[in-house]
């Protein structure tokens, strides 16, 4: 096999700076800071979803966008608008369910997320 030096560099160079994993059921989400040759930090958020086929075999479907840091403030915005319609527009069951789980992370100490009921 041939040695490819810029594959080696363009992949370190890709390695992650940061990483958080959330896992959700079968889906796992993966979000990495990552930095351009020019040291520009940037964000993956990946969605990776498992499943398994007719035959049982897994079927493992990844999801990726690339958002870059002068897009934070306005991605951040424009998600917790998002989140707080969908919290606002849930059946009375889910929000029970919703307001359970937060509370469980709050008591868990493990939720640092600024994303809130309002």
């Amino acid at each position: 096999m041939e040695y490819n030096k810029y594959r080696d560099s363009f992949n370190k160079d890709r390695e992650s700076k940061f990483m958080q994993k959330v896992r959700a059921g079968k889906r796992t989400y993966f979000l990495d800071v990552k930095a351009t040759q020019k040291n520009d930090l940037y964000l993956t958020i990946t969605e990776r979803n498992k499943n398994f086929d007719g035959h049982g075999s897994p079927i493992v479907k990844k999801h990726k966008i690339f958002l870059y840091k002068e897009d934070f403030d306005k991605f951040t915005e424009a998600l917790q608008e998002c989140i707080n319609y969908v919290k606002e527009n849930v059946n009375e069951d889910e929000k029970a369910r919703f307001e359970q789980q937060e509370s469980e992370e709050a008591s868990d100490n493990s939720s640092d997320s600024n994303f809130q009921w309002e």
